[in-house]
């Protein structure tokens, strides 16, 4: 599969890493073709990796990952452009952050809106599935470095987007307990996680943890 990953951070580095080595091609995009950090993403992972704008990978891909940072994700897709966008499906992974009073930062959109949300409303045409954000890009690729039971969420408005994109968290990433929170409002819920998830982080000294639901 051809895919587009957002963003030239730790984050879109280790989904792009993961991707290339379950046989996928993958194009990394940034502001510039020439991003020294992507250039040196596709010298490290082979044929099957490339680079380029935002634009030529949100173009590239069949599937597309955000791994920017939430406070510029829209910006980032606008700049992708929403022609390009339409009927594609975006993994968005991101958490808006504010950090204007300090550490640890709060959430810009608070408990009555999302990133997700905020992306679907911006992108109609385009098939927004939020996951992955409740956790260390470590663990999203690989669910077996968390021993034991732990579950990754899903919501979106597009049921079949959520079926390709579960697949990919199963087959690729070794996911096994997936809970479907429903619609992309259900970005909310998951996203409202990252106050907790950066306290637990801050107690134990390291992201190698998860979320499971007992039921």
């Amino acid at each position: 599969m051809k895919i587009g990953v957002l963003g030239t951070g730790m984050v879109g580095e280790t989904i792009g890493s993961k991707l290339i080595q379950k046989g996928h091609e993958v194009k990394m995009g940034s502001r510039s073709a020439t991003n020294e950090k992507a250039a040196q993403w596709v010298s490290r992972s082979g044929n099957k990796a490339s680079q380029g704008t935002f634009k030529d990978a949100a173009s590239f891909g069949e599937i597309l990952f955000n791994c920017t940072k939430g406070e510029i994700s829209v910006e980032v897709l606008h700049s992708a452009g929403e022609e390009t966008l339409k009927g594609k499906i975006l993994v968005d992974l991101a958490n808006a952050l504010d950090f204007s009073k300090g550490r640890p930062p709060g959430l810009i959109f608070g408990t009555n809106d999302s990133l997700g949300e905020t992306i679907q409303r911006s992108f109609p045409d385009l098939k927004v599935v939020k996951t992955l954000n409740t956790m260390n890009c470590t663990i999203m690729v690989n669910a077996s470095a968390v021993p034991g039971e732990h579950d990754v969420f899903v919501c979106g408005n597009d049921s079949e987007a959520k079926k390709k994109v579960s697949d990919l968290l199963s087959n690729d990433f070794g996911w096994k307990n997936i809970i479907d929170l429903g619609d992309i409002t259900g970005a909310r819920a998951s996203e409202m996680l990252l106050p907790i998830w950066l306290r637990l982080y801050g107690t134990f000294g390291n992201t190698d943890f998860n979320f499971h639901i007992s039921r």
